[in-house]
């Protein structure tokens, strides 16, 4: 599966690299693209493994928002 989140309140490279990492550790998902200019997130997953919801909670975790 893909998706796309749209994360807000990524302003540097560590924040990419916070947003990519707390995706990249959770079971199921396979690759994450962060996009700093735009916001987006683009993640491919095993929807049997982790859920949208999961990879929010992740996200929101590391102090950003995710706009749905």
């Amino acid at each position: 599966m893909q998706t796309t989140l749209d994360v807000t309140g990524m302003t540097c490279e560590h924040c990419e690299k916070a947003v990519k990492g707390a995706l990249e550790n959770l079971e199921g998902v396979q690759t994450v693209e962060v996009n700093l200019g735009t916001g987006k997130v683009d993640v491919s997953y095993d929807d049997a493994s982790v859920t949208i919801a999961q990879m929010r909670e992740a996200v929101e975790d590391q102090g950003y928002d995710v706009v749905v």
